[in-house]
Order: C-alpha cells, then sequence, then structure tokens
C-alpha cells in the first residue's frame, strides 16, 4: 500500500463563502442580505475565488517536493526516440558509373494542409554499384556443378534445374561485381518449359552470398511466372552481399533455389529452361531515422561566470551516431568541449557540458562554495564573450514518425539520377518522450535498483531505460540452465546472462509480422550492452541477443455456417490465427506470446470456433516450420518449445468448406 497524500487545505470555493457569512452573520449582524445581488456578497466571492486559488497552489507543494526528490535521485525524462525503416533509392535508368547517396539525405512525406512533412535522413553513405551478367551455373541437388555462361551467350536452351527437378536443385546467376545493399534487374527470356507449378507462386527461394552463408532476397517483382514467360525478376540484395567463387569464376553471386512445394502448391514436373538473360542495378536501399540534422548553430554568447546555461533552437535532440559536441571560440579557432552526464567528476580545467535532450539545455559547469570560504569549479568556464554553438545535432522522434509503407515519397533535395524515393516497410521504433507521470512511476523503480544489474529484474529494468523504444525484454540465464529449483546465484555462475530483446514490430491487416521485424538493430543491442556492462557485477557475462522463434504453420478446415461467406470468413480465420500466434500481441493474454509455452492443436480448435460463422471445426494440423528457410517438419498436435522461445507463424493455411 502506498502512503497517502497530504491534503494540505480542503476546503474549496463555497465553503470558502459559507464561512464568510457565517463570521458576517456573527461580527455583523445588521448586514441581513446575504443574497448574490448583494455587492457584499460579490466581494465575498471574489476574495474566495483568489484563496480557492492559494489553496489549489498550497496543495501543489507535496508534487513539487516528489519531482524535486526525483531530480536529486537522478531520474530524468526520456527522450522521444526516432523511429527507423529502410529507403529505396530507384534510379531512372541503369548508369554506367556508380551513384552515390550522401549519409544525411533527407526523404519526407507529403505535407497537406493540415500535417506538416515527417522527415526521415539516412544514416550511412549508399552507393548504387553497376553491374551485368557475368556468369550462369546450374548445380543440381548432389551432384556437380555446370557452367552454362557459353550456352547462354550462344542462344541455347539452359535448363534450370535437372530434367525431374528436386528441392536443392539451384540455378546460379553471377554479377560482374558485388552490389551490396542495391536493386538488380533480371531480365530472362524463358520459354514455357516447368509444367506443374503455379506461376503465381513457385516454389523457389533467390538467395545472395554474403561472404559466409546464403541469405534470402526479397523479390520486389516476378512476372516470369517460375521461369515460363519473358519477364524481370527485381531483387532486393542483403548489404552484407559479397563475391565468391563458383565453378572457378568469381563474381557476385546469386541463386534461385528449389524448395519443397508446401501443402497444396503445386511443384515442377519438368525443368523449366532459359534462352536469355541480362542484368543490371536499378537502385539501392539505406537505413533512415526520423530525425532533421542541424549543424553549426549558434546558441549564445558566454558571459564568463560558471552555471551558464543555454538552448538549441529546435528540441528535442535524439540520438545520433556522432556525438553531441559544444564549441567554443577561443583565439582564432573553435574549441571542443565534451559532453558528460554529470559534473561530479570534473575539474575546473575540464571542458565539460551537460545536455537535456527533452528541452535542448545545455549546461556548463557549476561552482561549489566551500567551507573555507573558497570556490570550488566543476567543469571549465568559457572566455567571456566567447561564441558557444553546437556542431551538429538531430531533432525529431516519437511515434509521428512510425509511418506506414510507402509514406515517404518526397526526395527533399535533387539528386541526378534518382527518379523516386519510397519506404518498403513502415517505420518502427518511434516513441514519444516520457511524462511526467511515467517518471513518477519510474522513480520508486530506480531506488529498488540503485542503476546496478543484480537480479534479472534489474537487467530487464535497465534495459528498458536503454532503450525505450522494444517491446518485450527477458532476462534469462545463458549456457546450460540450471534446474528449477536452483538460486539466481547458480544460475548466474553457470555461465553468465542472456538478455533477449524483442523489438517493436507492426503487424499488417492479418496480423502478421514479418521475421525480420523480429530481430532488433545491431545499434540497440549495441546500446542495451553498453548501458548493462556499466552496471552489472564484476565477472557477471552478459549476452545481448534476439531470442529463438520456433515458427509453426496451422492447416485446419473448417465447415461455415448456413448462409457464411467463405471467403470472408477464412480471412477472418486466418487473421484469428496470426494474432493469436503472434509474439508481440498474441497469447492468451493479448500482450505477447509467453515465452517457453508450448502450442498445442486444442487451442487450434478453441481460436477457430470462437469465429462467427464458424459451424465445425473439421481437423487441424500443426507443422514445425523454420521461418529463415521456410522448410517444414512433419505434422504433430504439440510443438514444444525451448523454455526461453516464442512462437511465429508462418503461412498458415485454412480451408472454409461451405454447408
Amino acid at each position: 500500500m502506498t502512503l497517502p497524500s497530504p491534503n494540505l487545505d480542503d476546503r474549496r470555493f463555497q465553503g470558502l463563502v459559507d464561512e464568510a457569512k457565517r463570521l458576517v452573520q456573527q461580527r455583523c449582524p445588521e448586514w441581513t442580505d446575504h443574497n448574490v445581488s448583494d455587492p457584499g456578497v460579490t466581494l465575498i466571492e471574489a476574495f474566495a475565488t483568489m484563496v480557492d486559488q492559494l489553496v489549489y497552489r498550497l496543495n501543489r507543494v507535496p508534487d513539487k517536493n516528489y519531482l524535486a526528490f526525483l531530480d536529486l535521485i537522478g531520474v530524468r525524462l526520456y527522450p522521444p526516440t526516432a523511429a527507423r525503416t529502410e529507403v529505396t533509392f530507384w534510379l531512372s535508368a541503369p548508369q554506367p558509373e556508380a551513384v552515390r547517396v550522401a549519409a544525411g539525405t533527407e526523404v519526407a512525406t507529403v505535407r497537406t494542409e493540415t500535417e506538416e512533412a515527417v522527415v526521415f535522413t539516412t544514416s550511412a553513405d549508399l552507393s548504387v554499384v553497376p553491374c551485368s551478367l557475368a556468369h550462369l551455373a546450374t548445380w543440381p541437388m548432389g551432384g556437380d556443378a555446370t557452367d552454362s555462361t557459353d550456352d547462354l551467350a550462344l542462344g541455347r536452351d539452359v535448363r534450370c534445374f535437372r530434367a525431374t527437378p528436386r528441392p536443392g536443385d539451384c540455378l546460379y546467376v553471377g554479377l560482374s561485381q558485388p552490389v551490396p545493399g542495391c536493386v538488380v534487374v533480371l531480365r530472362l527470356d524463358c520459354k514455357v518449359e516447368g509444367v506443374g507449378v503455379d506461376p503465381r507462386r513457385p516454389p523457389l527461394l533467390w538467395e545472395a552470398w554474403d561472404g559466409a552463408a546464403w541469405v534470402a532476397c526479397e523479390v520486389e517483382k516476378d512476372d516470369t511466372g517460375g521461369f515460363n514467360k519473358a519477364g524481370e525478376v527485381i531483387l532486393h540484395l542483403p548489404a552484407s552481399h559479397a563475391s565468391s567463387v563458383v565453378v572457378r569464376h568469381t563474381a557476385g553471386w546469386l541463386r534461385c533455389r528449389l524448395v519443397e512445394a508446401a501443402p497444396g502448391q503445386p511443384a515442377y514436373v519438368a525443368s523449366p529452361t532459359v534462352r536469355q538473360a541480362t542484368a543490371f542495378t536499378i537502385g539501392g536501399t539505406v537505413e533512415a531515422s526520423h530525425a532533421e540534422t542541424v549543424t553549426n548553430e549558434v546558441i549564445g554568447l558566454s558571459e564568463g561566470v560558471p552555471g551558464q546555461g543555454f538552448q538549441v533552437a529546435r528540441p528535442p535532440v535524439v540520438p545520433s551516431e556522432e556525438p553531441f559536441v559544444v564549441e567554443v571560440t577561443e583565439g582564432e579557432g573553435w574549441v571542443e568541449w565534451t559532453r558528460v552526464d554529470n559534473f561530479a567528476h570534473s575539474t575546473a580545467y575540464e571542458r565539460h557540458i551537460t545536455l537535456d535532450p527533452n528541452s535542448g539545455q545545455v549546461d556548463f559547469g557549476p561552482a561549489v562554495r566551500e567551507r573555507d570560504g573558497t570556490l570550488r569549479l566543476f567543469g571549465a568556464i568559457p572566455p567571456k564573450g566567447s561564441t558557444v554553438r553546437v556542431r551538429r545535432y538531430r531533432t525529431g522522434g516519437g511515434r509521428r514518425g512510425n509511418v506506414a509503407r510507402h509514406a515517404l515519397r518526397i526526395l527533399r533535395s535533387s539528386m541526378p539520377y534518382v527518379a523516386r524515393v519510397e519506404n518498403r516497410r513502415p517505420a518502427l521504433g518511434g516513441v514519444d518522450g516520457e511524462t511526467v507521470d511515467g517518471a513518477r512511476v519510474r522513480g520508486p523503480m530506480t531506488l529498488s535498483t540503485l542503476h546496478r544489474a543484480v537480479v534479472p529484474h534489474d537487467y530487464e529494468q535497465l534495459a528498458r531505460e536503454a532503450a525505450p523504444d522494444v517491446a518485450r525484454v527477458r532476462c534469462v540465464p545463458a549456457g546450460e540452465a540450471p534446474d528449477s529449483g536452483a538460486a539466481w546465484g547458480d544460475q548466474e555462475s553457470a555461465g553468465g546472462v542472456r538478455l533477449l530483446v524483442v523489438p517493436a514490430g507492426r503487424s499488417d491487416e492479418r496480423g502478421r509480422v514479418r521475421f525480420d521485424e523480429l530481430i532488433p538493430p545491431r545499434e540497440t543491442l549495441a546500446i542495451i550492452a553498453s548501458y548493462l556492462d556499466e552496471r552489472r557485477p564484476l565477472g557477471t557475462r552478459l549476452i545481448v541477443e534476439p531470442p529463438y522463434y520456433q515458427g509453426v504453420t496451422v492447416v485446419a478446415s473448417v465447415h461455415a455456417g448456413r448462409g457464411a461467406a467463405t471467403e470472408r470468413l477464412r480471412e477472418a480465420g486466418l487473421t484469428a490465427l496470426y494474432g493469436y500466434f503472434n509474439p508481440l500481441t498474441g497469447g492468451p493474454d493479448g500482450d505477447g506470446w509467453p515465452f517457453g509455452r508450448p502450442i498445442h492443436s486444442g487451442e487450434v480448435f478453441a481460436v477457430l470456433q470462437r469465429l462467427p460463422g464458424v459451424d465445425l471445426v473439421e481437423d487441424v494440423r500443426l507443422f514445425p516450420a523454420d521461418p529463415v528457410t521456410g522448410q517444414r517438419a512433419e505434422p504433430t498436435n504439440k510443438v514444444t518449445l525451448d523454455r526461453h522461445a516464442l512462437v511465429f507463424s508462418y503461412e498458415h493455411q485454412l480451408r472454409v468448406r461451405a454447408v
């Protein structure tokens, strides 16, 4: 139970008026007209209004003292975090030379009459490297690779897979050079030979070599019908694309791998063929964040006194790759002043400043009077009359930056050869700055942890302080887990501490979450690891990583009730399945699938049977699946998860039978 907050004065306006009238009756009995029309009563009500305001302010004293206490223990409001997404720059035509998009390039949403544009800034340089088709090879599963470059040059038909295709057969495409982070167009001329396959969803997977393994590529467009007609395949390559050696040729290799067909998905009966093929680069993708960059902003002139403060023109200040640096003129040049958390360890000769990201307040070191009357400086003082400026900072952040896909369409500065820009995925991670009410709740938690990570709850709480934009955090023992009855100290000695971080993803209209959105950015993991590294006990090994995701595919069949629309019922059923088996918003409580909770087919029966229009759930099968490779295991009635794993919905299938 929390301590009750005192009400220093519980009198209100009407009570003050009534008390004044009683005193009038006692002290001035000849005053008999106490109606509101009497001028004296009007004066009483005017003074009662003023006293009521004073009482209100008096009752605010405990709140002020509480906030002052929070300030003393070092509680600061969290600044807003900037949303992040990937932005693709599309060229107007293939270029013979590399097109460079510099870091700091700004893109924005469309400005309307009621809303300002949301601006994103690229965080790294992008080089759109030109390429061409250099080699073509085939490599059947369990066989030897064959170089088909000469056959393709002579106009001969090249069989993509073996005569009777089997999962694992690959077609290799060698580019003239690696094109990391670029968009590659493969223009193919194919014959109608790959019979048996559904041209709208062939069982094919495009991958690129990243120097260590094959990484799946995102397919923007494929109008070849599974190598059955002339068309284009547009691929988004990973930023780690690297050269490798296949059939004795060094190139930036891609491959199209034939995968196991899903239940109900037609497979190839005969191999498709390629007659002609060309390749070129048409764009590139780079990460961007919801922030605008402000450079060389003058924030004031120094008065040569300790404790002077300045304010940037465009708060709040969001974190960036570059540190926040203040420059002061000394002589004929600029001298850097370094940002610190506080001045507790600063001396009179150290050029230190502090920054409040929310308000944009920049403070120089104060002076404290000692017992002997001398002044002790905590930080140097800028010379009087010197100019103070901020070299570079970024402003923005907040939930406003969580824009939808394809919302970023405006290039704020013209660039040669760039025709358009877009974000193919929604922006995620934007969180508003913390409110005072939130700081009130967090104050007791700060006292309980004392900014030290000892027990699992401490690690989780401090991780949320370092990265407030993450969705879920789980602290578990690293290495071999001990018995369930072991104490936390025993778990810690068993191999250290693992912190599982789940980022905030966004579901589509069906409730699906992209698997790559469940992998936290490296910057977030680095921030959490660095923050906890300063607060963990000595000798504790810390690992910060995403959890293991166990994919599951639900294949179910239901009978629709009389008069129910089967297609609408199918969409509602898939939405319910994706929503329930969701690592962020699923589970029995709706706050994310519990870590380690197994998946039973009985839950699928319950989820589907609750849907309006479902008469009978006929059959349910669960397929454990690998969300990376797409491979599925044998059907089962129960999927067991590791004690610290989460579920991931992978391509559920629902069949609705009409009555």
